[in-house]
């Protein structure tokens, strides 16, 4: 049987071919193995799962799994945000935590993320300890416990996690303050299991819009749920035909965040993270290391230099992002793919808290979201970013590899290549700081470009040379 590798946030693979009920057991006998031989094993695990297509019944067999070997396991009573499960495990003190998801890939994806004691992505060095263990286990007899067995002896405990996820978030942010700012927003959970959230946390505030919030693992009208322009349609269109002040989308598993401004035009990830890594230092007035991946903003820099704070560069994933901010105390680390995270909560990324995170901006600078971003510009400069997906066929990879990593050009986009670093992917630093990416996604079999420039016209331009260097 073919291996399991782990991306840059768990294993992903295509439901029936890839993605099985037999695969799902190893990874569950991997981990119950891991847990064991930390001595973690007492603490319990954490269990969640999204609304795709079999989530349930998939995190049932980690169950019945995890349970055969003594190991207690808190299972949620319905489909739950990754953050809430990440959560969980902190307030529960539990072992670790596992979330069936594919989080913001397409209908036909289903995944499997492990989530360690301390509440975040699976460093580097965990995985690989999880995947020699799950190589393991896909050649063992995989024992199991009936669910109702599990539930009898006291191993499977039925849980809702919401409720003190809820009550951490309403501490973490001024609530009153937002219930009473009369703001009209529109929230797209995206048929996923962010539906509720923000209802429930700003409870009793008028003018809470949401779309899409029934379950339904097609994603219908999205091409899957993924918080980026191209699937925020309907939104832009409900904010304008109500004239909401903002727009809120979450991922399919709630962990990522894209913001709709009152026009109707969608806001980049990476303007997102500046404006909130300015909100951090400005308004919330924190000090503190920032970290940021590297297809993220310059803009973080920037700010950095302006606050007189450290920032911390990290490869793309919280795998990396997440240790890197608890190592150096940060007060906030964000990547370029909607995720972000801060001091005071989980290691992880959060779309939900990110969200109540811009609201109380909007509230306490009387701005919006156009004029917070009119006003991050007046600091830092016009920052734009973009980025192209790309699919390839397995076959095409190593080809493309090769291309990429002998490309040595003297000018992109009509810019100048001052620089060139192979940190993750490859990338481009331009003359007048600028720059452009190449990378593999972790995640889906896509080549990611990236870039980010003065004007959206750059942009552009150096997307495509990018895509001419690479030859598809």
């Amino acid at each position: 049987m073919e291996g399991i590798s782990f991306g840059t946030d768990g294993w992903r693979g295509v439901i029936g071919w890839d993605f099985t009920a037999e695969r799902v057991r190893a990874c569950a006998l991997g981990v119950a193995s891991y847990l064991k031989s930390t001595d973690m094993a007492s603490r319990g695990l954490v269990l969640g799962y999204d609304t795709r297509f079999g989530s349930k019944d998939f995190a049932s067999e980690v169950a019945q799994v995890i349970t055969s070997k003594g190991i207690p396991t808190f299972f949620s009573v319905s489909s739950v945000p990754t953050p809430v499960v990440s959560y969980s495990i902190l307030h529960l003190r539990a072992g670790g935590g596992v979330v069936i998801t594919a989080s913001h890939n397409p209908p036909e994806w289903n995944g499997f993320k492990y989530k360690p004691d301390y509440a975040g992505s699976a460093s580097p060095e965990i995985v690989k300890i999880l995947e020699e263990k799950i190589s393991v286990a896909l050649q063992s007899q995989i024992s199991s416990k009936p669910l109702v067995e599990g539930r009898k002896e006291g191993l499977l405990i039925d849980i809702d996690f919401a409720p003190p996820y809820i009550t951490h978030l309403r501490k973490l942010v001024d609530i009153p303050s937002l219930q009473g700012s009369g703001l009209k927003m529109v929230v797209d959970t995206m048929y996923g299991s962010g539906i509720g959230y923000f209802p429930q946390i700003l409870d009793g505030m008028c003018g809470i819009n949401e779309i899409h919030a029934e379950e339904n693992p097609l994603f219908p009208g999205i091409s899957q749920p993924e918080p980026v322009a191209h699937n925020l349609k309907a939104l832009s269109c409900t904010i304008l035909e109500t004239r909401a002040d903002v727009g809120i989308a979450l991922d399919g598993d709630a962990d990522r965040l894209g913001i709709v401004d009152e026009k109707g035009h969608y806001i980049s990830t990476t303007q997102i993270f500046a404006l909130l890594t300015l909100y951090c230092l400005e308004v919330r007035e924190q000090r503190g290391p920032l970290v940021k991946s590297v297809t993220m903003s310059s803009m973080i820099d920037h700010l950095g230099k302006l606050f007189n704070v450290p920032v911390y560069e990290t490869p793309v994933g919280f795998k990396y992002i997440g240790p890197t901010m608890m190592n150096n105390d940060a007060i906030a680390g964000g990547e370029e793919s909607g995720g972000y995270s801060f001091k005071g909560h989980i290691p992880e990324r959060d779309g939900i808290l990110s969200g109540l995170y811009f609201l109380d901006m909007m509230v306490k600078t009387g701005k919006t979201p156009s004029e917070l971003v009119e006003y991050l510009f007046s600091i830092v400069g016009p920052h734009y970013y973009d980025r192209f997906d790309i699919p390839f066929h397995s076959d095409m990879r190593s080809d493309i590899l090769h291309r990429v990593s002998t490309q040595r050009p003297d000018t992109i986009g009509g810019s100048r290549v001052l620089e060139r670093d192979e940190i993750d992917g490859v990338r481009f630093h331009l003359e007048g700081g600028s720059w452009g990416m190449i990378r593999f996604s972790g995640t889906e079999p896509l080549l990611r470009i990236y870039a980010e420039a003065g004007s959206l016209n750059d942009v552009r331009v150096v997307l495509e040379d990018l895509r001419s260097l690479v030859g598809i």
